[in-house]
């Protein structure tokens, strides 16, 4: 055999050892693709998982926060707080009604507007809508934002409330002191006559809400 056949041989053998090689660093390639495709793909499902989770833990949140606003009469307190507002939608008492231990206190805050907080009592010219024997209230007219009034109420009972200027625009609130027998309050009697439907019809609609927390909502 002569030598330049011997090294043509060499040479094919060299060539297809390096052909080999070549394949199977191309074979390697897409394995390695197909695994960080696998991983680049899992990392977002588990963000999208993660978002969703907490997407919903915020909706339970909303849901709360959206019960908070609901405008529930429940068990006598030392204290309450309620606001005097202006809006688009009128003039408002929030909450229209608030509940407090016999010696608790309410404080009205003039939140926007020109308001006050007066007795449906026979001392400020009124019809008697609080217990008997019950003190009179009135705070004069709070313009100013932020001021405030406070009344302490000592004796049990309903009583219904007003702002002077806009009483005839339905701006009327509620205050229940402990445990009273709704069939006993002055405030739950017949409406007075001789006032504008608006007032009527929103003492009815307190009395019923009143009626409603002392478990007497089944006449």
């Amino acid at each position: 055999m002569s030598d330049d056949h011997l090294t043509r041989r060499r040479m094919l053998q060299l060539t297809g050892s390096a052909a080999v090689i070549g394949v199977a660093g191309c074979a390697g390639a897409p394995a390695n693709d197909a695994q960080n495709q696998a991983q680049a793909t899992e990392a977002p499902q588990t963000t999208t998982e993660a978002a969703e989770d907490g997407h919903d833990d915020g909706e339970s949140g909303h849901s709360d926060e959206e019960g908070g606003h609901d405008e529930a009469i429940g068990a006598p307190t030392d204290t309450a707080e309620v606001k005097m507002v202006s809006t688009d939608n009128g003039y408002h008492f929030e909450p229209h009604v608030v509940r407090v231990n016999v010696g608790g206190t309410v404080t009205f805050h003039n939140e926007s507007g020109t308001h006050s907080t007066t007795a449906y009592h026979p001392d400020n010219d009124q019809p008697q809508l609080v217990p008997d024997g019950a003190a009179a209230w009135d705070s004069g007219i709070l313009s100013e934002e932020g001021a405030t009034f406070e009344h302490t109420f000592e004796t049990e009972g309903v009583y219904h409330y007003y702002c002077t200027p806009h009483e005839a625009l339905g701006m009327i609130g509620t205050v229940i002191v402990g445990e009273p027998d709704p069939h006993e309050q002055v405030a739950l009697e017949e409406i007075p006559a001789d006032k504008p439907e608006a007032v009527q019809k929103k003492l009815e609609e307190l009395n019923g809400m009143v009626r409603t927390a002392l478990g007497d909502d089944h006449e």
